[in-house]
């Protein structure tokens, strides 16, 4: 979402790289280049006028006289002004409430209301051990009860049933004495949208927020739609009292200006990024962590944070024993290994938590990289079962059958297990070893990418 934003104030800091010292002439030059990059961004002219200043107030300040790299003090400066419009500290989602505690999700149509409700309600259970409840009040959209209702079923929550001629402020009481007499933790509210702001919208809006009275009230707001988003924002923020906001879409296109702009109209933190459409793409956002991206620092803490979640670690032991006592790698064990790089959200959403110069040396642009991912399981799932185990046996009309089956050219065989049969020589020289023996041999294999991800051409 940040790239184009991440580029240009790479560029404006690079104004400030390699002089002595910063002074008013040179730090106006590089604020004239960060002031555009905001506003290619699409980023609010208040929120312009409100960061640029707060820079040039520090930057000009003793802190950065007295700093021996010029450059670097900047990039901190734009790192502490970022975070204080992102919203200083990770605001999280409060809970120190008498159950059931109950989320009322407003926000446009089209901006993922009801998939970003089956996405909460799969983290509140999976993350935080909650029992849920989930209802929608949208009479008016045709079939979005059935699809929240199978949205909570494929995330295995419960789903409080609806129908079409009811009053939805009548669905969410019901649904509120539901979740009492059943005992849930939370009860989760999915709201009708309109595709402009109306009055109608937010009376009933009012009408629902006044007859349960929610604890947590967030507007869901696309980040793809630029000034539009901002414009939406005040308007929901003026009719009801909003504690956070969700911004959904954050893995597109978007020049990333809603992110800095809504946050800073509503003085409300934003709490979760929508990052895909899948049930399980949705994370806390974290200000600073943010801004470390924006300004091309990455955010290495997340990407741990998201191995530990989901990478198998029985399965990646089983492997380790297995290449140490010397046992065959297959083309099994390595489906596994680019399974649990697809887990992750692809190369391109590990990549794009990595600092930018090591995310440029792993090579060309993510999406190109997923392809490929996706192309080297699709020819291992085009095995059978002896090939998969027994890859010497694959000739070249086996080749061409293969490539048929995943829909890609024999070229494309033949690489993958050309790959293939240079990590298999690679495991079979880590037999036996130990401790340093195997940290020399790692060193040695520096700037060797494993399969999927793609060589600099």
């Amino acid at each position: 979402m940040f790239d184009k934003l991440t580029e240009r104030l790479g560029r404006a800091v690079q104004t400030l790289r390699g002089r002595g010292r910063v002074t008013e002439d040179n730090v106006a030059e590089t604020l004239r280049e960060v002031r555009m990059a905001l506003l290619e961004a699409d980023v609010a002219l208040p929120v312009v006028k409100s960061f640029i200043d707060g820079v040039r107030t520090e930057a000009l300040g003793a802190e950065v006289a007295a700093s021996l790299t010029p450059g670097q003090a900047f990039i901190g400066i734009l790192h502490r002004e970022l975070t204080r419009v992102l919203g200083t500290s990770a605001a999280g989602f409060a809970f120190n409430v008498q159950p059931p505690q109950v989320v009322l999700l407003a926000g446009l149509q089209g901006a993922g209301k009801t998939t970003t409700a089956a996405k909460l309600a799969r983290w509140l259970q999976q993350e935080q051990r909650r029992r849920v409840l989930l209802v929608s009040t949208d009479v008016r959209r045709p079939a979005a009860i059935l699809q929240l209702q199978r949205l909570a079923e494929s995330v295995a929550v419960d789903f409080f049933p609806s129908a079409a001629g009811e009053q939805p402020a009548a669905i969410a009481l019901a649904a509120l004495e539901a979740a009492r007499r059943g005992v849930y933790d939370t009860l989760i509210i999915d709201t009708a949208g309109r595709l402009h702001i109306d009055a109608e919208l937010m009376q009933e809006m009012r009408t629902i927020d006044q007859t349960v009275t929610p604890h947590q009230r967030l507007f869901v707001v696309d980040a793809m739609a630029g000034q539009d988003a901002v414009n939406a924002a005040r308007a929901f923020a003026d009719a009801l009292d909003l504690t956070g906001i969700i911004l959904t879409k954050a893995d597109g296109d978007a020049r990333g200006g809603a992110a800095l702009s809504v946050r800073y109209v509503t003085g409300k933190p934003i709490i979760f990024l929508g990052v895909g459409e899948k049930v399980e793409a949705l994370q806390p956002f974290d200000p600073e962590r943010m801004a470390s991206r924006i300004l091309g620092m990455g955010d290495v803490v997340s990407l741990v944070e998201q191995v530990q979640r989901q990478v198998d670690v029985e399965q990646a032991e089983k492997l380790a024993r297995k290449v140490v006592q010397g046992k065959g790698f297959s083309l099994n064990d390595l489906r596994s290994q680019l399974e649990q790089v697809r887990k992750l959200g692809g190369l391109a959403a590990v990549m794009d938590k990595l600092p930018t110069q090591l995310a440029g040396r792993a090579a060309m642009k993510g999406d190109q990289a997923d392809r490929d991912l996706r192309h080297q399981l699709a020819i291992i799932d085009s095995m059978t079962l002896q090939e998969r185990r027994q890859s010497g046996i694959i000739d070249g009309s086996r080749r061409r059958r293969i490539a048929a089956g995943a829909g890609v050219q024999v070229q494309d065989v033949n690489r993958l297990l050309k790959q293939f049969m240079d990590m298999q020589r690679l495991m079979k020289g880590m037999k036996g070893l130990k401790g340093g023996q195997l940290g020399r041999l790692m060193s040695g294999l520096a700037g060797k990418l494993p399969p999927g991800v793609p060589r600099r051409r």
